[in-house]
């Protein structure tokens, strides 16, 4: 079956080699967690009420319009609240960083970004083509923004009054590589309609239910279903549009029910031209600056930078893909044993012990022991030998998956 349905047609140490061993033993869970906060790269929800008259449109119809939209100017307000079912991250992962709690700087958007992965967050964002985009994160006495405008990307903290600058694309330039923000921030409308394409393929039931007021636009209800069993993901709604196939509203909703995994979106949207001092800024005379190439160097060798750079994880290189679609499994081996949720070691430190504990539970099967780490939305079973499996699919699914591998 063609996976458009036309049934309906309106609708996350002292001793800098010790602490990498003891980051690679934690660092899969978090991990997960960051999947999981990656997804709100999709952006954005929160419906108005009162559903608008429009013209039918297939399903096939609204995904051409989204992949067609070339709309790259907005400006507006995004709510976005994500129910994982995880603790709260901000400990745990800053931790991670070089420099002990909160990193070097709390500007660095390599952690305030995983902030998003828990809780419910107001946002302002404004977009004026690939150059000039800007991400405030919105608190009761703070805010945090990130900044692009050419080839500048600043990130600022308020509360600390603490700033982060980078170049934007500075490896790209020159090799016809196009320049973002760093991954996890919010790129162009299209970009976002792009990830929703992504599951259209045999695996998937898309359907067009009903229309809805977002933010004021009238828009289009698209919505993805898995066909297979097993998927930790029920259903994928995002709003469009009508008049200009931008995603509005993006809400996943897990299979176990309850409440919105993810449920983020415009509050208020202008696609009008943003004014160009939206773009701008300047570190006040006092505010601590920490420019992203001296701290790359400085930090040489103590943060991963990458599967090779993770000691005990140089089986991320092998890793392989079970199954297809939303019922895919990655598997990979570590290498290394995975320490026991609650054991105290000394080689697990407190906030991972803590992580483990809280998400980690025991299961048995052919394959020997091992402990699954879940969250509503992505599951993975980190057997006591050190081999990982990993998807949006429920506990038995990564069980029988490990149990064929043997």
């Amino acid at each position: 079956m063609a996976p458009y349905e036309t049934s309906r047609t309106t609708e996350e140490a002292d001793d800098v080699g010790t602490g990498r061993r003891k980051v690679t033993r934690y660092v899969v869970p978090v991990a997960v967690a960051g999947v999981a906060a990656a997804t709100i790269g999709l952006v954005p929800a929160l419906a108005d009420s009162g559903d608008p008259d429009l013209p039918k449109i297939t399903a096939e119809e609204l995904v051409e319009k989204i992949a067609a939209s070339d709309t790259e100017q907005l400006s507006g307000s995004v709510k976005i609240s994500t129910d994982l079912g995880i603790p709260a991250l901000g400990g745990a992962v800053s931790s991670l960083a070089p420099g002990g709690e909160g990193g070097d700087s709390s500007a660095d958007p390599e952690s305030r970004l995983m902030e998003l992965a828990s809780g419910t967050h107001t946002l302002r964002v404004a977009a004026d083509g690939p150059e000039k985009q800007k991400l405030s994160i919105v608190d009761d006495t703070s805010e945090y923004s990130l900044i692009r405008n050419g080839e500048d990307v600043w990130a600022y903290d308020s509360g600390s009054d603490e700033a982060f600058h980078a170049e934007a694309g500075k490896e790209a330039r020159g090799k016809g590589k196009p320049e973002k923000l760093p991954e996890g921030a919010p790129s162009t409308p299209k970009e976002f309609a792009q990830e929703a394409l992504k599951a259209v393929d045999d695996t998937t039931a898309v359907t067009v239910d009903g229309t809805a007021k977002v933010a004021g636009r009238d828009a289009y209800q698209l919505v993805i279903k898995p066909k297979q069993s097993g998927s930790t993901i029920g259903s994928i709604r995002i709003a469009v549009d009508a008049e200009n196939g931008v995603p509005l509203k993006f809400t996943l909703n897990p299979s176990s029910g309850g409440k919105a995994a993810i449920d983020a979106g415009f509050t208020d949207v202008d696609f009008a031209k943003p004014e160009g001092k939206t773009f701008d800024f300047k570190p006040n005379k006092g505010t601590k600056v920490t420019e992203a190439d001296e701290a790359a160097k400085e930090h040489k060798g103590q943060r991963p930078e990458g599967p090779e750079d993770l000691e005990g994880l140089k089986g991320l290189e092998g890793m392989n893909v079970i199954g297809k679609g939303w019922s895919s499994i990655a598997s990979f081996d570590t290498g290394a044993s995975m320490p026991k949720s609650g054991s105290g070691s000394e080689d697990v430190p407190p906030e991972a012990d803590k992580l483990l504990s809280a998400l980690g539970d025991q299961v048995k099967g052919d394959f020997g022991t091992g402990t699954v780490f879940s969250t509503r939305l992505v599951n993975a079973l980190i057997t006591d030998d050190g081999k990982v499996y990993a998807g949006a699919v429920d506990k038995a699914s990564l069980v029988k998956a490990a149990n064929a591998a043997k």
